[in-house]
């Protein structure tokens, strides 16, 4: 079974943003000094923007047109994701690049009730996880994988695939640019136009690639698949000889568990993000607990504080006699583990170790950190670090003041001001007026140009006879129209 995922980057993106769900938006990076189109929404292929073309191009031709920028390695770690997570519906999956996966499926379709339910199966759950697909089966790794991007057929027939891929284009065959080339020159604009000539011929004519690829879809040449290997997990089992019912003997097995655990996970220089300690009763019935990290750890004593406020929680009743502890998600620790502020390494360490602990018994969500982002809207130019120990990609903006709080959003006030560039006289914010008495500006701030959608902004610094300071600005010009003007924070 071969799996095309032809919106396979946008898909991803829509997942994680559905805002962008039914826009025209694509994916960009830069090449040699212009950005250019990596992948492209359905909204946007309907527009016929294809991936190659230029930014700038495709914008100055549809203004509503939005990008993300393409993340280097992206379409890899997703296509072997999705290998690994096919291997419930066979044991050989592999990576098919650059936009799909395939499956050997030998043995395994009649447990789902044949190869149509087995292929309607796969293609709904991988729906369901919004990513759009096409999928056919076939004798041939060849001949599965024409058809998943240019077939009409799903199912393709034992010994059927001669007939199947006749009237498919050239380029089904994998075959090279040049090659494609002199075929279109010849007029060859099927397989079935030269399907049928002897392979010896084809071969003086366009050399050996033709007829190796007719081989491969036809079955006569063998074709592998580098399958995935399923990733270990990294689980350490306990089991009692007498039932355990006491915080105590909890302690003592998890402390076990935990040291095995991290000796597997130093070996392989990982720690630990997240894990999940399953104690099972000898009814049958099953109690766990579960802690996360802010920064990848195989500390014995920090992650059994982490877990040892949670022991209470469980209900042992007669007792545990099985305890599993696995850790479900790992990262790699580095010698230079990445600091969350400029200070000694080991401060470093149990700063997040601190946190650690506070995240534990008031929520992670409790717990937050801040760093810049390069975009020129204020509201745009701070991202939250995920996770807490996330390097900054770009310093902080210092040449010109900035609010200490910044609102989330822009407040509307209404103001009067002298001319048209000058500050605002005074103003009204959420009934209370404020008269100015001094005033910094105009700093004017406009988004990036392959963003814009707004007028640009002139920010001013102004205080009122209290003292107060705030940082407000007009949106646009005034052009005969009375322009809105907005509240977008507070200095100290």
């Amino acid at each position: 079974m071969s799996i095309s995922f032809p919106y396979l980057l946008t898909d991803y993106v829509v997942r994680r943003q559905p805002e962008f769900r039914d826009k025209p938006f694509v994916m960009a990076s830069r090449q040699r000094g212009r950005m250019v189109i990596d992948a492209v929404s359905p909204a946007a292929a309907k527009k016929d923007i294809l991936t190659g073309m230029v930014l700038a191009d495709c914008k100055a031709i549809y203004p509503e047109l939005q990008m993300v920028e393409t993340e280097t390695g992206r379409v890899e770690k997703l296509l072997q994701a999705l290998a690994e997570w096919c291997i419930r519906f066979t044991p050989v999956a592999g990576v098919d690049l650059p936009d799909g996966v395939i499956l050997d499926i030998s043995g395994c379709a009649h447990l789902w009730g044949g190869e149509a339910d087995y292929l309607a199966h796969i293609q709904s759950k991988l729906s369901g996880y919004g990513f759009t697909t096409k999928l056919a089966i076939a004798d041939t790794i060849s001949a599965a994988w024409a058809m998943a991007r240019f077939g009409t057929a799903s199912i393709i027939g034992c010994g059927k695939q001669r007939e199947a891929i006749r009237t498919l284009p050239p380029v089904a065959l994998r075959l090279e640019d040049t090659i494609l080339a002199r075929l279109k020159k010849l007029g060859m604009r099927t397989i079935g136009s030269f399907l049928d000539i002897p392979l010896s011929a084809l071969r003086r004519r366009f050399g050996a690639e033709m007829p190796k690829r007719i081989a491969q879809a036809l079955g006569t040449e063998l074709e592998w698949i580098t399958p995935v290997q399923p990733v270990e997990p990294y689980q350490e089992r306990l089991t009692s000889m007498e039932p355990i019912a006491s915080a105590a003997g909890i302690s003592i097995a998890l402390q076990q568990l935990l040291g095995s655990l991290c000796l597997r996970l130093e070996a392989e220089g990982l720690g630990l993000r997240n894990a999940t300690l399953k104690c099972y009763r000898i009814d049958g019935a099953v109690q766990q607990i579960e802690i996360g990290t802010g920064h990848p750890s195989r500390n014995v004593p920090h992650l059994f504080k982490l877990f040892e406020h949670k022991i209470a929680t469980l209900e042992p009743d007669m007792g545990f006699e099985v305890f599993a502890l696995e850790a479900y998600k790992v990262e790699p620790v580095t010698d230079e583990q990445a600091a969350i502020w400029h200070t000694a390494s080991q401060n470093d360490r149990k700063v997040a170790e601190l946190l650690d602990r506070v995240a534990a018994k008031i929520g992670a969500d409790a717990v937050s950190r801040y760093l810049p982002a390069e975009h020129h809207w204020p509201e745009c130019a701070v991202k939250k670090a995920s996770p807490l120990w996330e390097k900054q990609s770009t310093d902080w903006r210092t040449d010109l003041p900035r609010p200490v709080h910044l609102l989330p959003a822009p407040e509307i006030i209404s103001v009067t001001a002298v001319l048209p560039d000058y500050p605002p006289m005074l103003f009204r914010h959420k009934g209370i007026r404020h008269t100015v008495v001094k005033a910094d500006g105009p700093e004017r701030i406009e988004q990036e140009w392959w963003l814009s959608d707004g007028l640009y902004r002139d920010y001013y610094i102004v205080e009122d006879e209290n003292g107060a300071r705030y940082w407000v600005f007009r949106s646009g010009p005034y052009d005969g129209d009375q322009p809105q003007w907005f509240l977008h924070g507070y200095f100290a």
